[in-house]
């Protein structure tokens, strides 16, 4: 994609083009979350746009048994493309052993690098709360007995979500993606050396608790996404998100820590080795 075009889908991605790119990063990072197979544009082209201004990879997340194959199945097929395969909580009601077992197939993959999303969603109530902590559950042990790491989804559910770690024993790595909580959960999770990914709603004008929580998180625990097609940063909210707009946030990031961008781009970097593995 050359400088200052737009990235498209056939139909215009839901009518609205998308933002042009940023300047790029001086030290290259990756997107710890997105969705490869919702952004519905080719994804050679994803990846040029993203390797243009400093984002040389991305991890692609599955939600359902679907979208868990796809991930498997970009990651087996581009270098710069990692999988992570779960049943979402909001869809917990469909984890049934049969479908357990296969995210667990998948998840034993070579490059298929995490477990996820997975965990509690206490925002909508498309699934029943027992139904999400037993899927969650199920998920933990997953991620323990393939040796990967634990990407959470946690919405308006922390203390439980902490709590469920505890009784049954977190993995070796685990991420909160798109990290919601304020300046103590913060605290919480690096007391636990539990990874928190900040997306591009840290940059929005009503996230100061989330500011706050990203100025005290250490630096070798943070890790950035864009949650991509989703919340796309300041200053083109509302616009359809890629991976090549990790740089907004990150900008961000460095600005609210008051560290310099680039070593705040090795930081991530070398957090993305640690919990992902290496490229």
């Amino acid at each position: 994609m050359s400088e200052g075009a737009e990235m498209n889908t056939s139909d215009g991605f839901r009518g609205a083009a998308f933002p042009p790119l940023p300047e790029p990063l001086p030290v290259e990072v990756f997107d710890s979350h997105c969705h490869l197979d919702i952004l519905e544009v080719p994804i050679t082209e994803v990846l040029a746009a993203a390797h243009s201004v400093g984002i040389r990879r991305a991890v692609t997340v599955g939600y359902d048994l679907a979208s868990s194959q796809h991930a498997a199945d970009a990651a087996a097929t581009y270098d710069d493309v990692y999988a992570a395969v779960a049943i979402h909580p909001n869809d917990s009601g469909d984890a049934t052993a049969d479908v357990l077992a296969d995210i667990a197939k998948l998840a034993a993959l070579p490059d298929v690098r995490a477990v996820g999303e997975t965990g509690l969603d206490y925002y909508r109530d498309w699934a029943a709360v027992e139904a999400q902590q037993r899927s969650f559950r199920a998920h933990i042990d997953i991620a323990k007995r393939t040796g990967k790491a634990l990407v959470i989804h946690d919405r308006d559910a922390h203390d439980d979500v902490l709590r469920i770690l505890e009784e049954e024993g977190p993995p070796d790595k685990v991420v909160f993606h798109c990290f919601s909580g304020d300046r103590e959960m913060a605290k919480v999770c690096a007391d636990h050396g539990y990874y928190m990914s900040f997306a591009g709603n840290v940059t929005f004008k009503n996230a100061g608790d989330l500011r706050e929580a990203a100025a005290v998180a250490p630096l070798d625990l943070i890790l950035v996404e864009t949650d991509a097609p989703y919340l796309t940063p300041v200053p083109h909210r509302g616009k359809p998100n890629a991976p090549y707009l990790v740089p907004l946030t990150v900008r961000g990031l460095a600005e609210t820590k008051g560290v310099d961008l680039a070593e705040l781009c090795a930081a991530i970097a070398a957090n993305g080795e640690r919990v992902f593995g290496p490229w």
